[in-house]
């Protein structure tokens, strides 16, 4: 990609992007040649000679040598968190044998100090870890005793991935004879909930360091390893960081968070949003911590949290806090990891004690409703309490949030229209990964319900489609929202493909809907925010599969260039 005159990367200025694809997803314009920029807003969209009429000579231009240009796309459940946090640990990636793996705790043992902790990612490679042990050429786990031969006077813990990072079980964690002394676990130490195993040698019954869990968010960690050394705020802080350049390295230029986000996680989005505009803007829901909260303590709180929780909540243009997260019930398991965890989430990012008892939860509701104020659940089955909500007063001008969507039933289409919800997807699971096997298990159901993309937008049910961090690439779920194909290669429900454009829309104008800001983001037309991005290719020159492998080639936010391959 060519570019003339001063590059201006740091402060919103002039700038010309001509010979490009540029799609505007404007009903009016859907096709131009060129873009310019001024003041961070968009200046003229149309041919090459028109723009460059509307700026003084020697505006600097970037030449898109015919790559498509598009709106800046919007993740509709990013986790966008945890993507840098990889980072802030060791990798053992690319490690094919138990020989490999402890020469890489071996040189990390040469880099620290006797009785230092030495905490790495889990075994396997990014991003979903797949294949272990049985990619080892020994077929097997490590174990205490391997770690203990590269590092005897060091702690070592190898963490266990994030469950829906692969959507398959078990989690499997390892300490070393080091870490398992300084957390006290020995021959008598019983696991901590019945899904966890402690795994044991078959002589001697000790411990072999292996921890295998049969849940999908770790509980080891902050268990019968609560003594590993967790992340830190300074780790949260270069991981969001670092998240944020990898999520604009695939044209993402904004984040809905609807999970919603725990304390440490907000506070790395405000000290970053000090040191100034962030390079995505960020929509964030809290994440409550109820505790076992009754009816009572809930009406509370939401009294207390009034002033600022409301309507469009606190912030700005790049940083905003809205709306609160709900859930129906919290397990055992989940409130294992509340009391044990405390406020620290790991990879969560939100608070695991979210879920209220059915009475609690319709006052949560009601009160939202009655309030102004913005409700995100997670899962079809939260629509009864929207539509229990919506009888105390009309939800529709809020947007409330329906998350994860699977199986959806024209009924409750119908539903989600008449009370104003959006709704966002989860492909990377339930089309890529899990979609053949969904629909083998569920024969008696219509398949066209399941993430029933078509269904939903000519019921006029808007929609953003989300990576849930499974990858960070907004282009995986376009490509499903397109091709329908498991990765098997089997169709799922090809009768709910949309096209590309639409597929577009959801994470461009869709994506601006879901965060308020319509009126100025989502399409590249005079006036509107200069949220845009170069990509690496020309659209329609790319086979549809093809469609997952697109790249940012350069990505800008508020006219800044923020991100350039």
């Amino acid at each position: 990609m060519s570019e003339s005159g001063q590059e201006r990367s740091f402060a919103p200025g002039d700038l010309i992007i001509t010979n490009g694809d540029v799609r505007t997803l404007d009903d009016t314009r859907p096709h131009a040649e060129a873009v310019a920029i001024s003041g961070g807003r968009i200046l003229a969209v149309g041919s090459r000679d028109h723009c460059h009429q509307t700026l003084s000579p020697g505006t600097p231009v970037l030449d898109a040598e015919g790559r498509s240009v598009i709106p800046g796309l919007v993740d509709g459940h990013a986790h966008m968190d945890r993507e840098g946090l990889k980072s802030e640990l060791p990798s053992l990636a690319s490690c094919t044998s138990i020989a490999e793996i402890k020469d890489r705790i071996r040189t990390l043992v040469a880099a620290a100090r006797p009785g230092d902790w030495i905490v790495t990612m889990p075994l396997g490679t990014p991003p979903e870890f797949r294949g272990m042990p049985e990619n080892l050429a020994e077929g097997r786990w490590p174990t205490r005793w391997d770690l203990d031969e590269v590092a005897p006077d060091n702690p070592v813990y190898i963490r266990s991935i994030w469950g829906y990072w692969r959507h398959t079980l078990p989690l499997v964690s390892i300490a070393n004879s080091k870490a398992l002394a300084i957390a006290g676990i020995d021959s008598a130490t019983a696991s901590p909930f019945p899904t966890v195993t402690i795994d044991t040698d078959v002589k001697s019954g000790q411990p072999t360091g292996i921890f295998i869990e049969n849940n999908f968010m770790p509980i080891v960690e902050l268990t019968l390893m609560r003594c590993a050394p967790r992340f830190s705020a300074d780790q949260r802080l270069s991981g969001l960081k670092r998240s944020m350049a990898i999520y604009n390295s695939f044209g993402t230029t904004g984040v809905y968070e609807g999970h919603g986000v725990a304390d440490e996680v907000l506070t790395a989005y405000q000290t970053l949003r000090d040191e100034g505009p962030l390079p995505v803007r960020s929509h964030l829901v809290l994440s409550p911590r109820w505790h076992g909260a009754t009816a009572e303590t809930v009406q509370a709180c939401l009294g207390d949290w009034l002033g600022w929780l409301k309507r469009r909540g606190l912030g700005d243009d790049t940083l905003r806090v809205q709306g609160i997260y709900a859930e129906p019930g919290i397990t055992a398991e989940n409130s294992l990891r509340a009391e044990a965890g405390g406020c620290y989430t790991g990879w969560a990012g939100f608070y695991y004690d979210a879920g209220l008892p059915p009475d609690a939860l319709n006052v949560l509701m009601e009160e939202a409703a009655g309030a102004g104020i913005r409700v995100s659940g997670m899962g079809i089955d939260m629509l009864q309490a929207f539509a229990r909500a919506d009888r105390r007063a009309s939800i529709a001008a809020h947007r409330w949030v329906i998350e994860h969507i699977a199986w959806v039933s024209p009924e409750q289409i119908a539903m989600a229209r008449d009370l104003g919800v959006v709704m966002t997807t989860h492909t990377n699971r339930y089309i890529w990964k899990e979609g053949a096997r969904l629909l083998d298990e569920s024969p008696q159901r219509d398949p066209n319900e399941l993430v029933p993309l078509r269904r939903l937008l000519d019921a006029g049910v808007p929609v953003c489609l989300a990576t849930d961090n499974v990858p960070p690439s907004l282009f995986h779920p376009l490509t499903h929202a397109v091709t329908r194909l498991c990765r098997d290669g089997r169709p799922v429900a090809p009768d709910q493909a949309i096209t590309l454009t639409e597929a577009l829309n959801c994470n461009t104008r869709g994506g601006a809907y879901l965060c308020f800001t319509e009126q100025r983001r989502g399409a590249i037309q005079p006036g509107f925010d200069a949220d845009l991005v170069v990509l690496d290719r020309r659209l329609d020159a790319a086979a549809p599969d093809d469609l997952r492998t697109t790249q940012a080639a350069v990505t800008i936010v508020g006219g800044n260039i923020v991100y350039r391959s």
